[in-house]
């Protein structure tokens, strides 16, 4: 699953209405908006990167959006291949997966390879 935040750009006189087809969509969720700015923010989910592409381009083609841009992504699926790269990778410390040292009696000199305990 990924969710993205959206910043969405209109002339202050169409906040409120860009808003409210915004709270009514089915292809995002509202939060807030700045209306002496002309900025919306909203959230958009999905299975992967190409449907939340398709639901930015639904924003965009809401009358009066000037520009709908992802701000912020979260992908889990890509946060668990990081994180499995941080437990098996090579550049990693084995001290740092050895779960009988605890995190408080590491010492930190400014670069992982040279941590010591």
């Amino acid at each position: 699953m990924n969710i993205s935040s959206i910043v969405v750009q209109v002339r202050s006189e169409y906040v409120d209405e860009v808003v409210e087809k915004l709270k009514e969509a089915d292809f995002c969720d509202y939060h807030f908006h700045d209306k002496s700015i002309g900025k919306i923010i909203v959230t958009v989910e999905g299975e992967d990167v190409g449907e939340e592409i398709k639901k930015v381009k639904m924003i965009q083609a809401v009358p009066h959006v000037i520009a709908a841009d992802m701000m912020m992504a979260y992908s889990e699926e890509e946060l668990e291949k990081e994180r499995s790269k941080l437990e098996t990778g090579p550049n990693v410390p084995e001290m740092l997966n050895d779960d009988s040292i605890r995190a408080e009696d590491i010492v930190y000199h400014g670069d992982l390879k040279k941590m010591s305990f």
